[in-house]
Formats: structure tokens, sequence, C-alpha cells
């Protein structure tokens, strides 16, 4: 879902795209597509609504499912997507610094906040809109608050990446000089962290592991831009792959940890730096023929339709999915019992569905997903202190919905904050020594 990753969007000029596609590795391009759409496959599938004589009830046929558990060892694609980013960062941070801009951090950081924040400024203001008017509407409190926290429950990624993404000069800095050493110490400190939650049972400090274990995903996705997984044998990516995977058994067999591990989601806790590694692995072991897959046409199509616009995918399709069960209900549309045959083959319907509208809103909203522009040699990013001030206002609204789920008050600090701090970072100032024509 980052930007210096994404497919190119001058799709009219062949020979340019052509030169771009020759620089990239398609496969980062595949894998975050595939993670927004298997992310949209587990909320259409983990959501059943059932309408009857008894009245309207939400279950989760997925979570029934004797496999189900285990499936969360494959399908928990979250450390993969922090591992891809991390990837995607190096490169633009590699990018920003080659650019001789006047704070290569400064411009970094104002580039990526905008580019990850500026798609959840119309999401904000629907948000408060539409809870406010069902408010006001006289929606049962503890309805309209099952909905909100349905609705509102993707919005942690912006806060973890947003913090992970703030962390990418000082991260690269220690790649670059002790990778190893740096990623032995994360390891430890989400540990540390784990340690001290289950001894206090304060689930709280647990938010302390969004820096520790998505940075550690993230320090991966470095070694990965490095090269360094290309560089290993299968053989030796096999047995890394096997021995995280074979340690998340005992880890998850004594009680401290869930073998679910869509629960050791929020907070991230160290199964999950775990199943980063083992995902990295496999990746690289499959490289070669996602590579081949993606010289396809089909498949080339499918991600530049989809990862384009993947940011706007993954913040819409829960709203718009809710929204049309909504709707559904109102015409009669009749529901088949969640769980059954006739259920699980409607969801095929309803992802087609999902992604469909989800793309058109993507569509609509398209001018809210355009990067900054490059400085100019004579122009430069705003002050540390008006950063920061912004990067506050853009993390701050999505980290309140993760700590106090989505509420009309919290959309309303989401609809005004993340403008002001989309503008803010948008804002350009005379690079030092340079005079203002």
């Amino acid at each position: 879902m980052s930007t210096s990753q994404g497919l190119p969007e001058q799709a009219n000029s062949a020979p340019d795209v052509r030169g771009i596609i020759a620089k990239r590795d398609l496969v980062v391009d595949l894998i975050r597509t595939a993670c927004v759409v298997l992310v949209v496959i587990v909320h259409v599938t983990m959501v059943g609504v059932a309408a009857d004589d008894q009245g309207v009830r939400v279950t989760s046929p997925l979570q029934e499912l004797p496999w189900y558990v285990a499936a969360t060892w494959v399908g928990q694609v979250m450390p993969l997507f922090f591992v891809v980013g991390g990837f995607a960062s190096a490169v633009g941070w590699r990018s920003t610094v080659a650019r001789g801009a006047p704070s290569p951090a400064r411009d970094y950081l104002a580039t990526r906040l905008v580019r990850l924040f500026r798609p959840a400024v119309p999401l904000f203001v629907f948000l408060a809109l539409g809870l406010g008017v069902a408010t006001a509407a006289g929606t049962p409190p503890d309805l309209l608050a099952e909905v909100a926290f349905g609705i509102g429950s993707p919005l942690w990624f912006l806060a973890a990446y947003g913090i992970t993404q703030c962390c990418v000069p000082l991260m690269m800095r220690l790649h670059e000089r002790a990778p190893w050493a740096t990623l032995g110490v994360l390891l430890l400190l989400a540990g540390a962290v784990d340690a001290v939650r289950l001894a206090t049972g304060v689930a709280e400090v647990g938010l302390l592991n969004l820096g520790p274990v998505w940075l550690f995903a993230q320090q991966l996705g470095f070694l990965w831009a490095d090269g360094w997984f290309a560089r290993r044998s299968k053989a030796l990516l096999l047995a890394v792959a096997v021995a995280a995977y074979a340690l998340l058994v005992p880890m998850t067999s004594i009680g401290l940890w869930a073998p679910d591990m869509l629960q050791d989601l929020n907070p991230p806790m160290l199964p999950l730096a775990f199943l980063a590694i083992a995902q990295a692995c496999l990746v690289q072991l499959v490289h070669a023929p996602l590579t081949r897959l993606m010289r396809t046409r089909a498949a080339l199509g499918a991600v530049f339709v989809l990862g384009r616009d993947g940011m706007t995918i993954y913040l819409w399709h829960l709203p718009l999915f809710i929204a049309l069960n909504g709707v559904a209900l109102l015409v009669g549309v009749p529901f088949p019992t969640p769980g059954s045959g006739p259920w699980w083959a409607s969801r095929v319907v309803a992802l087609v569905v999902v992604l469909a509208v989800a793309l058109g809103v993507a569509r609509a909203l398209r001018w809210f997903d355009r990067p900054l522009p490059r400085l100019l040699p004579s122009a430069d990013r705003p002050s540390w202190p008006v950063v920061a001030v912004a990067a506050v206002c853009t993390i701050g609204p999505a980290f309140l919905v993760m700590q106090l789920h989505l509420s009309f008050g919290v959309a309303v600090i989401g609809a005004v904050a993340v403008p002001i701090g989309v503008w803010l970072l948008s804002r350009t100032t005379p690079a030092r020594g340079a005079t203002r024509i």
C-alpha cells in the first residue's frame, strides 16, 4: 500500500510503462494486491447476516470451521504486508536521498504520510456524517456501536503503518550499520513487551509492540530490498521457514499466545514476528514462478486494476460491505443461512460486488490518492515541529479508533484532524539559502 511500489499510473504511455516495469520487482505489487484481496475475502466470509422470524443476527461462519485456526497461520498476511512495505520503504528512502532533497527525512515522511492518509480523508468525513445521522435518527446505541466497531476495525493499519513510516529514516540508518543486531534487538523488545503484558495483565502494555513487531517485519523488507533473500539457497530458505513455523507450535501451545494468529494481531504479539520470517522466506521460494506469472497480461492487468487503488479498497471495503447488506435487508433480498452451502456459494458474488463497488468508489475519489509532487531545488518541506504536529494529526485518529473503537466523536476528530495534517504536510517552504521569487 505504499507509494513507491504502486503500479505506474501513466498507462497511456506504453514506452514509459515498459521502462518502469523493467526496473521493478512486480512480485511486490502482486503480493500487496493479493494481500488486500485476501483481507476482503476474510471479512466477506467472516460476517454472516441471518434474517428470519427471530430478527436480524450477525454471526461468524468462518470462525466456526474446524480448520479456521490452522488457516490463520497462512491467511494472516499482515506480517507479510509490513515486509512488503519495508521493501517499498527502502526503495523510497534511497530514492529520496539520491534526489538530494534539503532534508531527506522530512521529504520522505511528508510524501509517505500524505500518500497513506489522504485517501482516509473522505472516509473519516463519511463516517462522521453517517454515524451522526444514525445517532440523530435514534439508532439503538448497542446496534450502532456494534456496526461502528466492525466498520472501524481495519483502521488500526493506518496507525501501525504510519508509525513504522515515521521510523524509516532512523531504521534505515540502523539497518545499514548493523542489520542483524537491529533485528535481534527488535525481537527481544517484542518478547519483553509481551512478557510485561502477560505478567501484569494490562492489555494496553501490548500497544508498545506496535513498534518492535511491525518494525521487525519492516526490517525484513529492507533485507529483501538488499537482495539478501535472493542470494540464499532454496534449501536454506525452506529450512528457515520451517524452523519459524516450528517455533510457533510450542509458543502457541503453552497458553501465553493464542494459536489463532488473528487474535495475536491487536495488539501485535511476538508470534507475528516469526510468521513474518516464514512468509518472507516462502515468498522468495516462489519468487521465480510469480515473476513469470507477472509477465502475463492477465496478471499484470489484474494487479494494475486492483493494486493502484489498494489503499482505498482496504479502507472502504468493510463500510461498503456492511452498507450493501443493509440495503439488501431493506429491499427484501433473501439471505441464506450463514454457514450453509448456498451461503458459501453466495460469498463469491459478495466478493465480486464488494470489489466492484470499492473500485467505483476509488475511481470517484481518485483525487485523494494523488502523491505529493517532487520538490523543486528551491523548495523544502515544512519544519520538523510542523511535520511532528501533522504526524499526530494523521496517525492520532486511527490510533484512537484502534484503542477506543470507532464512534461518532472519534470519527469527527478524524474528519477534522486528518485533513489538517495532510494540508500541513503538503505545504512547501523555501529551501535554506534559496530566495523566493
